[in-house]
């Protein structure tokens, strides 16, 4: 049986941190400054303006044009405006069902909003869809789980998500909380 060590009422903050995000990747000149926006959590607010000027602009491939809309989700996200990063990633889906960033993404929304019984199907079908950051989609969802009380699945996901990318020390640091029995 594994039992936590100290209350799972832990800030969200601290466990999925916001410079977390699985991007996508987009070609052009306005998308490209859209996609290393998203990279980083001092977010300017021009930020939404270069990635929606390159939807509206650039002329996109298909799947450069769901990456944009992603891309500018995350932003939106960092920048707190939850109901426009939602707008964005259901875009996403509805161009692309099998997007797994955008549903990685809108999970983790869901978990900033404190929101994990919500988060768990989008975490699960990001990786289902084979995100490209799978330890950040088992992280998250070991912290959904968390939330839920349902330690065990947790500590599993934590423990998959630090073999998968050993040098992140975020679910090194997470699963030291858990005293297994």
């Amino acid at each position: 049986m594994r039992t936590l060590m100290i209350s799972t009422a832990a800030g969200l903050a601290l466990l999925v941190p916001a410079t977390a995000m699985a991007h996508s990747f987009s070609v052009g000149s306005r998308a490209a400054t859209c996609y290393s926006a998203s990279l980083n959590f001092g977010i300017k607010p021009s930020a939404v303006d270069d990635c929606t000027a390159a939807l509206d602009q650039e002329a996109l491939s298909f799947s450069d044009r769901v990456a944009t809309y992603v891309n500018r989700g995350i932003i939106r996200m960092n920048m707190g405006d939850h109901a426009g990063a939602d707008r964005d990633f259901d875009t996403a889906i509805q161009m692309d069902a099998n997007e797994p960033e955008a549903w990685l993404n809108k999970g983790l929304l869901r978990l900033r909003q404190d929101r994990p019984g919500d988060a768990m199907p989008l975490i699960q079908r990001s990786i289902e869809a084979h995100t490209i950051r799978p330890a950040l989609a088992l992280y998250a969802r070991g912290v959904a789980h968390e939330e839920l009380g349902h330690l065990n699945a947790a500590y599993s996901d934590l423990s998959q998500a630090r073999d998968l990318a050993p040098n992140w020390k975020l679910p090194v640091e997470q699963l030291a909380r858990y005293h297994v029995r």
